[in-house]
């Protein structure tokens, strides 16, 4: 039948226009108050989202699904599925309704993406972690060249770094960007190194990352004529940054966000740091995956947005540079010397915003009058610190004041301007200060004071028509009228008020009118609010405008901040945990006294226990040093193995040190390979994920690199695991040369410290008591016997009958072994168990003479004499 087609209306028409131009991204389609989806986008948001999916009319004869979502909570929702892998369209409304009746009565409201939310392209607040970078990556390949450009659009920060194309897992792990770029086509070579570090991968076309346009485009957007203003850079590179820039362009709809001069940062500028050391160190995340017991997380003493941001690029990236890490150091040493100093520093540091944040927000025209607030906030914190007495700063922390001055015009036209406590959004309104703008005061005045004029006009006609109940008032489809009863209303009506007043609507009980005063009034008055709200919209431009036009000023005091911010942090980290200034050369020392785990440290302290620090001599001159550490599983191998890779790592990135001393010559490259783990995904048993790491390490590692190695060859069988850890050793001590700490149950290769030079012995000592193992946790020189494993194995809580049959087994296999038994006769030799399990040990039916009178003892109120007899009575009782 004629009709029964369908018809797809205007709206949908246009929806599924826009929905057509980004396919691959979930389209917010606004519609008044809301963001509506439709179709698949749906279905797929309503599920990730957990909201009612609906419907809205047909399509091809089906059903349309619909979702939507308050589009004033919007930012919550991207957040919600960004992390679950979606893209977002943001669709806004070009026009009012209003506006789109003009050109026809079904005319459709105009509607267009304004921009494309990624991983990579965060602004909001709510959105982001403050004390966090959001890096958007790209890599580039050229021929045999490449490179990786990452920029914080948030922060403005934009790097690039050339580099081997086997660096790029170690690179992604270093800066942990949000998003990672690559031509179209390439995706393939970078998915599973990106998939190991939790990075969504974005493929573009080719032409982006081509190096003459590419070059073009950022030269045009730092108003250049060419790269060459900034630096050398080869094609691989400026491809990389052309390829965040198109991005930026197409995701921001062209309004590019307010970014720094590309940085390029030198390929051996840093430590080397691969991703399984990263994450065996813990040193931005725990293995958990959380913040929580990391280093990061424990050193963290920063009060300021981006002083957080520095610290954490510091310990992801230690310096190479003498000269940068001494700098460092002498500003942190100045702020522990300096102590009042540093508190006041911290006091001023506490009320500083996130000026860097507040700078891209408003760049981007994403900001309000809070941001506007934030710069002044932080420009008059910076004003205070410059005018400070420091005395004789440092050379850092001296460029960093300068820095902070200069900024008076700006910081008065923002105070003159603000009120103290900014609305968060411009069309609210109300920001703009008293006085500022005359214009605008009058405005205000006769939308504030028009309630009082409407009061006197009131008074007025009540005197006029001698009618003491007649009343103006307001609603929103007469606006302002004067209201009496019907008693009254013709008086109103007759000659000479009825010249004056203009009847307008009467009621079952009242009768209302107007006069042409009383219009003329309503009209000022609305006009007055709207003429104000428009000023102050024009004010706040002109405040931003000016903002922006100081932007590479404010954003140097913004760094600037941060590096007072974070000496004085980490001054206070060494005042208050006790830890010492290193002592950092170019030689390949390598002596620490009385060393400590910092993370281990710290949570041992909560529950009031000591730490026992140790020393680490791998000083040997142009040689191999290598201690072979031996002891058993808890008394705390691992952690010295850690606590000296931390210390390293923490003094190169100009921090103290938790340490008596510290004499570090320059580690090139840091190696771990501590714990077990699988990677079943790719594959990979526990024993092949140890090989792999342990390859990296012998195919990289130079005589500057400072390795440590916990219990290589465990994952296989005994001899074949000896065999391999044994040929590591030699290689890391004949072909490597490097500093190392080696840690092992393989107790048959401390004889290689009497065969190689650089090895020496080290153990982890234990007392035995009882047939219990207590661990001292202090490293000395000499080779342990034994593992204790089967004493670990009691501590655990196996069961009384497993480790009594271990004691056996074990004792058998010891004893054949000293007397040159094969393996085969050991087994047959070994008692077997018995058909019916083991009896458990009888329980004491009570307790002990010598428990009764412990259980009996307050050492509170004992005297010294009463205590010493009390210990010879319970030795006496002891020997019974």
């Amino acid at each position: 039948m004629k009709g029964d087609k369908p018809t797809v209306t205007p709206m949908m028409a246009q929806y599924l226009e826009i929905k057509a131009l980004y396919p691959d991204a979930l389209l917010f389609y606004r519609m008044g108050d809301f963001y509506e989806m439709f179709f698949d986008d749906a279905v797929a948001a309503a599920e990730a989202l957990d909201i009612a999916l609906t419907k809205r009319g047909k399509h091809d004869g089906a059903d349309i699904p619909m979702c939507g979502v308050p589009h004033h909570a919007a930012e919550g929702y991207f957040l919600t599925l960004i992390r679950k892998g979606f893209r977002v369209a943001v669709c806004e409304q070009l026009e009012s309704p209003a506006e789109a009746k003009k050109r026809g009565y079904k005319a459709v409201v105009k509607r267009d993406v304004v921009r494309l939310v990624t991983p990579g392209t965060l602004t909001e607040d709510s959105l982001l972690d403050a004390r966090r970078h959001n890096f958007l990556a790209a890599f580039s390949v050229v021929r045999d060249e490449a490179a990786l450009a990452w920029a914080d659009i948030s922060t403005g920060a934009l790097h690039v770094m050339p580099m081997a194309p086997v660096r790029l897992g170690p690179e992604l792990a270093r800066l942990a960007p949000s998003e990672l770029l690559v031509a179209e086509g390439a995706e393939a070579d970078v998915n599973a190194v990106a998939d190991d570090m939790g990075v969504s991968v974005t493929s573009v076309s080719r032409g982006s990352f081509d190096s003459v346009s590419a070059e073009k485009r950022v030269s045009s957007l730092f108003k250049a004529s060419s790269l060459e203003a900034f630096g050398t850079f080869g094609r691989a590179e400026a491809g990389a940054l052309g390829a965040i820039v198109d991005y930026l362009e197409i995701t921001q709809k062209g309004k590019l966000p307010l970014l720094q001069p590309p940085v390029r940062e030198a390929t051996h500028g840093v430590m080397q740091i691969d991703a399984a050391t990263r994450r065996n160190l813990e040193l931005t995340a725990s293995l958990s995956g959380g913040r929580a017991g990391s280093l990061l997380e424990t050193i963290d003493r920063t009060v300021t947005a981006s002083g957080a941001r520095l610290l954490e690029r510091r310990l992801s990236s230690p310096s190479l540079s003498l000269e940068a890490v001494g700098r460092r150091l002498d500003s942190v040493s100045y702020m522990t010397e300096q102590r009042g100093v540093a508190a006041d520093v911290r006091d001023s540091l506490r009320k500083v915003p996130d000026l860097d944040r507040a700078l891209s927000r408003l760049s981007l025209d994403r900001g309000g009058p809070r941001d506007l607030a934030a710069v002044r906030n932080g420009l008059g914190q910076a004003g205070e610190l410059a005018t400070r007495e420091f005395g004789n700063l440092p050379a850092d922390l001296a460029t960093a004041r300068q820095a902070l001055e200069g900024h008076d015009k700006l910081l008065d036209l923002l105070e003159d301007a603000l009120i103290a406590e900014p609305p968060l959004l411009a069309r609210d309104g109300g920001f703009i200060a008293p006085g500022f703008d005359v214009e605008l005061d009058e405005s205000r005045e006769l939308r504030d004071e028009g309630r009082g004029v409407i009061a006197g006009m009131q008074t007025q006609y009540s005197e006029q028509t001698g009618i003491a109940a007649l009343k103006i008032k307001h609603n929103n489809v007469l606006g302002y009228f004067i209201e009496t009863t019907a008693k009254h209303a013709d008086v109103m009506m007759s000659p000479p008020l009825s010249e004056t007043f203009i009847h307008r609507q009467t009621t079952a009980n009242q009768v209302r009118f107007t006069t042409v005063e009383l219009s003329e009034m309503e009209t000022k008055i609305l006009n007055a609010g709207n003429r104000a709200l428009e000023i102050e919209k024009r004010l706040y431009d002109n405040l931003k405008g000016a903002i922006l036009e100081r932007s590479s000023q404010v954003a140097t005091a913004s760094k600037a901040l941060a590096e007072f911010d974070l000496a004085s942090a980490l001054a206070e980290l060494a005042i208050a945990d006790n830890w010492t200034r290193p002592e950092v050369n170019d030689s390949r020392d390598f002596a620490i006294e009385g060393g400590r785990h910092p993370v281990v440290e710290a949570a041992l302290r909560k529950v009031g226990d000591p730490f026992v620090a140790n020393d680490c001599d791998l000083s040997g001159g142009d040689a191999a040093s290598i201690w072979l550490l031996t002891g058993p599983n808890m008394a705390g191998k691992s952690t010295f193995l850690r606590q000296n890779a931390l210390i390293a790592l923490l003094a190169q990135m100009g921090s103290f040190v938790p340490a008596d001393s510290a004499r570090i010559g320059l580690v090139s490259q840091l190696f771990s390979r501590v714990g077990a783990s699988d990677d079943l995904a790719r594959g990979r048993s526990t024993f092949m994920v140890e090989m792999v790491e342990t390859a990296a390490i012998l195919n990289q590692a130079d005589d500057r690199a400072l390795v440590i190695l916990d219990e290589i060859g465990r994952g296989t069988a005994t001899y074949d695991g000896l065999s391999i850890a044994w040929a590591t050793l030699e290689h890391l001590h004949d072909v490597n040369k490097s500093r190392a700490l080696f840690a092992t149950h393989y107790h048959e290769m401390t004889q290689l410290a009497s065969k190689m030079a650089g090895v020496d012995n080290a153990t982890v000592t234990v007392r035995e008591w009882e047939g219990e193992v207590i661990f001292l946790h202090e490293v000395t020189q000499g080779a342990a016997d034994r593992s204790y494993g089967v004493q670990v194995a009691q501590l655990a809580g196996l069961p009384v009958a497993v480790v009594e049959r271990a004691r056996v087994v074990l004792d058998a296999l010891e004893k054949g072994e000293r007397e040159g038994k094969a393996q085969k006769a050991l087994i047959d030799d070994l008692p077997l168990f018995a058909a019916t399990p083991a009896p458990m040990p009888a329980s004491p039916s009570g307790p002990s003479p010598l428990q009764q009178k412990l259980g009996d003892v307050h050492p509170d109120s004992l005297t010294p004499r009463e205590a010493l007899s009390l210990i010879y009575e319970l030795k006496e009782m002891s020997e019974k």
